[in-house]
């Protein structure tokens, strides 16, 4: 029909939801703190969002990481009774500041401190009429097919910089097992951790302890004996990417660099295509997806990003020790001892202007990716889950509108992740380079001087596991299946990507010097005890109580299994 606007693309948004481990391991500044204020201004809203959505007859179409180590945390005990307990002090810290501000005629505090007060509310009312189930909610939506999930690997471990292949595997399959027990349906994605990759090289040398140059399979191949097809990468590792073939009616065809340049309108090395992922010429097994970094700096650069504008809640500044927020950004340039009083009834103009800002630079992207290349382009924005509600307080509200804003528009199609290679299979095969989102586009923020030791530790307990594995009579004798069990657990808890970068980052070093030597004891105690136990010794008082302690502190992943490192 003449007049029609002519579709131009479609668009993924993808939220990444993770944190690592912290149940029964602190509270405040840092550990269990994290999580329930996560749950309460991401997880828990972000299930309002999606159900706002489609009461106004519009599908969200988010593609929601939710690693298999969050599952964990939502689903258990210690988080729901602890989450109730927190829900309910921060409403009466907001009765508290309500009387305070009341006491002293405080026009402009007094009602934030009722909004927050009601907010709470809200939130405690809304957990408790989900049974307390946040995986359980999740589950419905994606079943419903509102939305798509993501697994990951266990405990979010830096895959590329892994010893051992055998990890590698035991990491994904204790993540996929763990997010269908949680979600009953197996996630055809994954986020890969910290978007970082590896192609295969023949001459691997471990960047720490050993220097023995050994063969490596790229992670490519064991994201498909997972039973996954894509993955996510920065846009430097699509632009960067070696073009390798094209895929023709199912069929294989390699290409080289001249025919890659004559053929200029395959979109090659553009984030506006998913590309098939190998290392060596041939049909590809997995996709990967490219962050657009012009799309999604709107919201994420400190200096153009919308959550800068001075109108939105100021993430900083908190009234008293551990308070409630109740001023706005104001200024970049302002310190926080001068930021303004919050005012609500500036938020929806602004959040109409941000969103509709940030459709129009999708619908330009894509326009002119279809000018050079007269194909549809898929733009991909993935951002930490975080970000929106916890972060950027209205930033909920914002995914809401632009969702709302495309839902009904002619030219874009909110796609989730799994549509998108639904609709057709990505026609570019690629081998990607080594790298990650972090700084640099390398390993650096995870391989550094002052994380050095943390591999070199990581390294000796790979090996470790691996000769334990081999040599004890796990198979035969039950209780030295369950002390390796215990110990297999540790050996992901302590692979975690987010303790050497809270220590590179600054932003919690004791905190994850202490987890990660925490993980790194328990494991070497635990197989000690496996040694033990493998010669018939019966165990002391000290031993006992060490195992006690394993399990108290690190209840998380019921069902290890050992073959996960065969």
């Amino acid at each position: 029909m003449s007049g029609m606007p002519e579709p131009l693309g479609s668009l993924c948004l993808v939220l990444h939801g993770h944190l690592p481990y912290v149940l029964h391991h602190g509270t405040y500044p840092h550990g269990e703190a994290w999580l329930y204020e996560a749950a309460a201004e991401t997880y828990l809203p972000l299930l309002g969002l999606i159900d706002e959505v489609a009461k106004n007859h519009a599908r969200p179409a988010l593609t929601i990481g939710l690693t298999p180590v969050l599952l964990e945390q939502l689903a258990h005990e210690r988080f729901k009774t602890g989450f109730v307990a927190y829900l309910n002090e921060r409403i009466d810290r907001a009765a508290h500041d309500r009387r305070e501000f009341e006491s002293s005629n405080d026009p402009d505090f007094a009602p934030l401190a009722i909004r927050w007060e009601k907010w709470y509310g809200q939130a405690l009312e809304h957990f408790e009429q989900i049974g307390r189930d946040l995986p359980a909610e999740f589950a419905a939506r994606w079943r419903d097919g509102l939305i798509s999930v993501l697994t990951s690997n266990a405990t979010h471990a830096y895959m590329p910089l892994l010893l051992n292949d055998e990890s590698i595997r035991a990491q994904l399959a204790c993540g996929t097992e763990t997010s269908y027990r949680h979600l009953g349906g197996r996630s055809r994605g994954m986020w890969l951790p910290e978007c970082a990759y590896r192609p295969t090289w023949d001459n691997w040398v471990p960047p720490v302890l050993y220097n023995d140059a050994r063969y490596r399979v790229g992670l490519e191949s064991f994201i498909a004996g997972a039973g996954l097809n894509h993955f996510f990468v920065d846009t430097h590792m699509i632009g960067g990417g070696q073009p390798i073939g094209t895929m023709e009616h199912g069929k294989f065809r390699a290409v080289n660099d001249a025919l890659v340049h004559w053929d200029g309108r395959r979109g090659w090395n553009s984030p506006l295509d998913p590309v098939g992922v190998v290392s060596e010429p041939g049909p590809p097994g997995v996709y990967a997806f490219a962050r657009h970094p012009r799309v999604s700096e709107q919201v994420w650069s400190s200096i153009i990003g919308y959550p800068g504008s001075g109108e939105y809640l100021e993430f900083h500044r908190k009234h008293g020790d551990r308070g409630l927020r109740y001023h706005r950004v104001t200024s970049h340039a302002v310190p926080l001892h001068e930021k303004r009083p919050y005012v609500p009834a500036d938020i929806e103009p602004k959040l109409y202007e941000h969103s509709q800002h940030f459709c129009s630079i999708v619908r330009e992207t894509l326009s002119e990716y279809r000018a050079q290349t007269g194909r549809s382009g898929v733009v991909v924005a993935p951002f930490d889950a975080e970000l929106f509600g916890h972060w950027w307080f209205e930033g909920q509200q914002f995914l809401r509108n632009v969702i709302l804003t495309l839902a009904y528009d002619k030219t874009v199609t909110l796609m989730t992740s799994e549509q998108v290679l639904d609709q057709g299979q990505p026609d570019k095969v690629m081998r990607l380079p080594e790298g990650s989102w972090g700084e640099g586009g390398h390993h650096g923020v995870w391989l550094n001087d002052r994380t050095r030791w943390i591999w070199e530790v990581e390294y000796r307990s790979e090996s470790r596991m691996q000769h334990l594995l081999r040599d004890l009579p796990w198979r035969t004798n039950e209780a030295v299946r369950g002390m390796l069990q215990r110990a297999g657990r540790e050996l992901l808890l302590l692979q975690a990507s987010d303790w050497p970068f809270v220590i590179r980052s600054g932003g919690a070093v004791d905190y994850g010097t202490s987890r990660f030597a925490g993980h790194s004891t328990r494991f070497d105690r635990l197989t000690s005890i496996a040694e033990m136990l493998a010669t018939g010794a019966s165990l002391g008082a000290i031993e006992k109580s060490e195992i006690d302690e394993a399990d108290l502190h690190d209840s998380i992943f019921p069902e290890i299994k050992l073959e996960w490192w065969g």
